[in-house]
């Protein structure tokens, strides 16, 4: 996932941002309401962990302002606020979920998987397609009961398909999803990494189809079919 961490303490965002990045998610993070306004208007993320106590722009109003665009994103607002009313009132702007200070880094990894799971459909930490097994929580993948040895940003990659599977996602979405905003990534980083992936998911019951012009689509091999070798 590509997640937006606003927070100002800077040891707390440090702490925060190393322990997602740690798990495989790319991350970006603002230390002031009105830099994460700015990079909510103009970047698509799969997931926001927000502070309420922020400067120039209070956390309230960067969630009212994306809700006013209309944009559905989960947030996790983390606060050192522990009145009800806060809570109340942060989850009837459009919260999804909320995390008092101080807080266990694991439990607020829990909660972004919780989050990443319900935004995806799915009922637990397991995402299946054919005999694919991927271990959102483990940070691992299966085929045919078999570890498969992927690297962490293949195994992002698997995990972004997988969560999709059946629909194409484009070569733009995928380096949105795996890089932050100051990395300069190329198209072709993404073929290398699809052609990685292809090479490990040979001969099984899953592939990874190029839509031209569009993106990639993993999907189960139907009976009788062949997978596609393209590359491109």
């Amino acid at each position: 996932m590509h997640i937006l961490v606003v927070e100002d303490d800077s040891v707390l965002a440090d702490a925060v941002t190393n322990s997602l990045r740690s798990g495989g998610h790319a991350v970006d993070c603002m230390m002031t309401g009105t830099d994460a306004d700015r990079a909510l208007a103009t970047c698509n993320y799969d997931l926001v962990v927000l502070d309420i106590e922020l400067p120039k722009m209070d956390g309230f109003q960067v969630l009212r302002r994306m809700r006013e665009r209309k944009q559905t994103v989960p947030v996790l607002i983390l606060t050192a606020r522990e009145s009800v009313y806060d809570r109340i009132y942060g989850l009837d702007l459009g919260a999804d979920d909320y995390l008092t200070k101080p807080f266990a880094m694991g439990e607020l990894e829990a909660r972004i998987r919780a989050l990443g799971r319900r935004a995806c459909g799915a009922a637990d930490n397991l995402i299946s397609v054919g005999r694919l097994v991927i271990d959102l929580k483990g940070r691992c993948a299966s085929l045919n009961e078999a570890p498969l040895d992927l690297s962490a940003r293949e195994l992002a990659l698997l995990e972004v398909l997988a969560s999709r599977a059946g629909r194409v996602v484009s070569k733009d979405a995928l380096i949105h999803s795996l890089y932050e905003l100051d990395k300069e990534v190329g198209p072709n980083v993404i073929e290398i990494h699809v052609h990685r992936l292809r090479r490990k998911l040979q001969d099984s019951d899953v592939v990874i189809r190029t839509i031209r012009g569009l993106g990639y689509l993993l999907e189960p091999l139907r009976a009788g079919t062949q997978a596609s070798r393209d590359d491109g």
